[in-house]
């Protein structure tokens, strides 16, 4: 051990004796200090505006615009410079030799000469952690133990750029070689990742090979087994490779015996890797203070219910305007997804079948005019590079599962292993079409509980959840491509006729707009639902009163005659600025944000309400208008042609 801190003493003092070692400090201080301030003067500048800032640690070093997330992209420049020389120089200049002829191992060499690395990386780690300090101190409630796993990761990605550099330095004489050999290996630790990716077994291991992006998980507060053993088996794999071209250096080793030492130290790295990123195998830890980089307990919650297997079979239309996202070279990326579920249920089996079927899609025929639809999937498949023997038929899909209800898109069937189904879809949103957290947990819910139904009265005019004019309610309650629609939230729908009695499992009802009145016999249901503690949305409009009026009153609230306004320059004077109550903000997160950031609730035509607090019911008001200038407008009805002010 001491001739290992002998030899990583000399490296050092060899290596500050040069410009270089000095040079790099100063350029990565530099370039350093350029991204914090533009990163943390981003953040000053939005609180001197009065934008209301949140989450600023992980914001300065994570996230997209954060100091580590930066400075991990450029270190690969740094590292080929400090190690080009390591081993170079001694081959060079002849000094391996009295290396060779004195009581030192090869694998003393090695590590003291490594061990000098890990002191200089230390030293940058240490510019960073400058940073970390003043953020610190200026940052209120600053979250120390992400800043420190971001310092982690980037450490462990220096020690391996390391490793790999010594590597290198140790096959050539030429230090310009070196270091561009280094740089060619990190490039293709980083491209391995889209090869093969079409061969599942291949694909796992070529993924996992990747040094790309390894430290993202660090920086932004996620520690995971994976990546730590992604390093130390990188750094062991090269450091071995090191010590045995040396051996064959100082013993002479015929390159058969060589080559079969490297391949066998390279294959037992990959199967440790392999096994390390299984999902059985992996532990994770949280860093963050909210732990916003774990499942919310409901979410957790839901999965430990969900006993035995789970598969998800993510069914791949080739003639999908969504199919890219889950081709083979995205199918590691697809699966990550997951990344979180698969945390606390790793039994969780991920399959993927690609098929053509008819599709919704007037781009398909423009751009393969004349085609049929086998034709156009072979001139797909052929511009994608798959393999049309992989690609099932319309007859052999649908033999498999029926997608008709799905309009053959993007979706995926999740089926545990006592028969429970559901689907999981991806939704027309611009930015990012994939289910999130409430949408994954809302389809896991179906699989392990019942879920709250909906109701929505009908028979009277009411708007319609099955409908899909201006005044009806189908986009939310059940458009599936729709990522907020009630039944990708984790409900059910289902139309109730009050001639009969509501079904028990009725969790919440309806009635909205209605259009004629109720019978007795439809009050009377509707009022021993009220009586047995039933949840009820009532919705009403202008001109309706003497309709909604007598579902109502019974429960201490009133709707009042003609129609709120409020006359402006520029807009028709029934629509409502309304904002929201304190009391509302105590009911929910959600409006309590609208409430402190001022935001608004319009109501274009809306009437006031009435209440008393004297028939057993509590009344909490969410959204109020301004008084000033807003009143009940009994006499005019026609806000187009008519006025209800005059402006001088």
């Amino acid at each position: 051990m001491n001739m290992i801190f002998k030899i990583a003493k000399t490296e050092l003092q060899t290596l500050f004796y040069s410009p270089v070692a000095w040079l790099i400090l100063i350029v990565f201080t530099f370039q350093a200090s350029i991204l914090f301030t533009g990163t943390f003067g981003m953040s000053v500048r939005s609180q001197a505006l009065e934008y209301e800032v949140g989450n600023l640690t992980l914001f300065t070093f994570g996230g997209d615009y954060g100091l580590f997330t930066h400075i991990q992209q450029y270190l690969y420049l740094y590292i080929p410079l400090l190690t080009m020389g390591l081993m170079s120089r001694e081959l060079s200049s002849g000094s391996i030799k009295l290396l060779y002829s004195s009581p030192v191992t090869n694998k003393e060499i090695v590590l003291g000469k490594y061990f000098a690395m890990l002191i200089y990386g230390l030293v940058l780690i240490g510019i960073l952690a400058i940073y970390v300090l003043y953020s610190a101190c200026t940052i209120k409630a600053f979250d120390f133990t992400v800043a420190l796993s971001g310092l982690l990761g980037l450490y462990l990605l220096i020690c391996a750029y390391a490793s790999i550099g010594l590597f290198m330095s140790s096959l050539t004489s030429y230090q310009v070689v070196s270091a561009m050999g280094t740089l060619a290996i990190l490039a293709a630790l980083s491209l391995v990742r889209g090869m093969w990716q079409d061969i599942e077994f291949v694909r796992d291991i070529t993924y996992w090979l990747s040094i790309n992006g390894r430290a993202d998980e660090f920086v932004n507060g996620l520690i995971c087994s994976e990546d730590i053993l992604y390093f130390l088996i990188v750094i062991a794999l090269f450091l071995t490779l090191t010590i045995l071209r040396l051996q064959v250096i100082r013993q002479k080793t015929s390159w058969t015996i060589a080559w079969g030492r490297y391949i066998g130290v390279f294959l037992i790295a990959i199967v440790l890797g392999y096994f390390s990123s299984r999902p059985r195998f992996m532990s994770f830890y949280d860093t963050t203070r909210t732990k916003q980089r774990t499942l919310t307990m409901n979410s957790q919650d839901i999965i430990k219910k969900m006993e035995g297997g789970l598969t998800i079979t993510t069914y791949v239309n080739i003639l999908d305007g969504y199919m890219y996202y889950g081709l083979p070279s995205s199918v590691k990326s697809d699966m990550n997804r997951f990344k979180m579920y698969r945390r606390f249920k790793p039994e969780i089996d991920m399959k993927y079948v690609y098929y053509y079927d008819t599709v919704t899609s007037r781009s398909l025929s423009l751009r393969y005019p004349g085609m049929t639809m086998r034709e156009q999937m072979k001139r797909i498949a052929k511009t994608i590079d798959l393999d049309t023997n992989k690609i099932k038929t319309p007859e052999e899909i649908r033999t498999l599962i029926d997608l008709s209800s799905e309009n053959n898109r993007f979706v995926r069937l999740l089926e545990r292993e006592n028969g429970e189904k559901t689907f999981l879809r991806i939704y027309d949103d611009f930015m990012n079409p994939f289910p999130k957290e409430s949408e994954i947990s809302a389809a896991f819910k179906r699989l392990v509980m019942e879920l709250p139904i909906v109701g929505f009265v009908k028979g009277h005019g009411e708007r319609s959840c099955t409908q899909e004019g201006d005044r009806d309610y189908k986009h939310f309650s059940q458009d599936k491509p729709f990522r907020y629609a009630l039944i990708n939230q984790g409900f059910d729908i289902a139309e109730v006729d009050l001639q009969h009695e509501i079904p028990s499992n009725i969790t919440i009802l309806v009635i909205a707009d209605v259009r004629s009145p109720f019978t007795p016999k439809e009050m009377n249901t509707l009022n021993t639902y009220i009586a047995q503690g039933g949840n009820l949305i009532i919705a009403g409009e202008p001109k309706r009163q003497a309709l909604m009026n007598p579902l109502i009153e019974q429960l201490g609230v009133q709707f009042m005659p003609g129609c709120l306004v409020k006359p402006s320059e520029n807009f028709s004077p029934d629509l409502i600025v309304s904002s929201v109550t304190k009391e509302a903000g105590e009911l929910s997160y959600l409006l309590e944000d609208m409430r402190k950031q001022d935001y608004s609730f319009t109501t274009p035509g809306c009437t006031g309400l009435n209440y008393v607090t004297d028939k057993g019911f509590e009344v909490i008001p969410l959204f109020k208008t301004d008084t000033t200038g807003c009143w009940n407008e009994i006499e005019t009805t026609n806000f187009i042609d008519d006025t209800v002010w005059k402006y001088p």
